[in-house]
């Protein structure tokens, strides 16, 4: 079996290594950037400067590609170039209109897609301890479940589109999360406690988890090299708004969180990473939250 693997970045390039180094099988990787591309050969993995060379040859494609055109684009590719019998694996945040459009044109040429978001940003990547989250064919997940497992831990959503639902439900809930840490946080600087005793005091109660370990201390120490972007996350917001207004239902929660990310993008932070959406807060506050370790002033 060869697997192909489109999408070579903050999360796709740690993914696939994981792959390569788990799988026992060869994985050809496509990214538009030689840097990435490198990398990933030299790690062991096989590469091409032609994505048609993965659409050809493979019989499992993975992909996680940054926007609906080029994930269409994508999909639409590997179903006229492949055979039947292959497994189209999108690893994307693709709303589920889209997802059911893409299954049934797989299934037309007696193919299977799998629409299998992922959740946890770049250090889960680089662990291998992704959350995913399937939706298809139970048969195709049954066969392609030891792949997915080299980079985290898969689980089987339903039929197709459910994992991109599933995926939706985590980032609303994430969204919200994400934006009550940063006011959080901006509400203790204004107050003049100490961030990092906030931390240590509030991360073994009902507030700590993964996300928190991960990104209160980013908020603290300013630290917005991207881990996920706000953009990535953003799309997610604007997919699930989506689907919510087909449902005939309100998203209350959610249009505080894309207010947010819309100042951002309109700021120019949109490629930051999600802790950044404390600047929002600090506009708002007349704050400054945290400090860079290569600050005089300490926290």
């Amino acid at each position: 079996m060869k697997i192909g693997f489109l999408g070579l970045g903050v999360m796709g390039l740690p993914m696939a290594k994981n792959v390569v180094k788990k799988c026992g099988c060869p994985v050809l990787g496509y990214d538009v950037a030689e840097a990435r591309l490198a990398e990933f050969k030299d790690f062991g993995g096989e590469v091409t400067s032609d994505p048609d060379d993965i659409y050809r040859t493979c019989d499992v494609v993975m992909q996680i590609l940054p926007t609906h055109p080029i994930i269409i684009h994508s999909v639409e590719r590997a179903i006229e170039l492949g055979k039947p019998g292959n497994i189209i694996i999108d690893l994307s945040s693709t709303a589920p209109d889209i997802v059911l459009d893409l299954h049934k044109k797989a299934l037309d040429a007696g193919m299977f897609l799998l629409d299998c978001p992922v959740s946890g940003g770049n250090p889960m990547a680089i662990a291998g301890t992704l959350a995913m989250m399937a939706g298809g064919e139970k048969e195709a997940f049954d066969k392609a479940e030891p792949l997915l497992a080299c980079m985290g831990h898969p689980i089987y959503t339903g039929g197709s589109g459910s994992g991109s639902v599933t995926k939706l439900v985590n980032n609303l809930i994430g969204g919200a999360e994400l934006v009550a840490m940063c006011e959080g946080y901006a509400f203790a600087a204004k107050a003049g406690i100490d961030l990092q005793t906030t931390f240590e005091a509030t991360r073994c109660g009902f507030v700590g988890g993964p996300m928190y370990e991960n990104k209160v201390p980013k908020i603290i120490h300013r630290d917005y090299e991207p881990g996920a972007r706000i953009a990535v996350h953003r799309k997610d917001i604007l997919n699930a708004k989506h689907y919510a207004h087909k449902l005939g239902i309100d998203l209350p929660m959610t249009d505080v969180v894309l207010h947010v990310m819309d100042w951002m993008n309109d700021n120019g932070h949109i490629d930051d990473d999600q802790a950044a959406m404390v600047k929002y807060y600090e506009e708002k506050m007349g704050v400054t939250v945290g400090s860079a370790p290569d600050d005089a002033e300490t926290l």
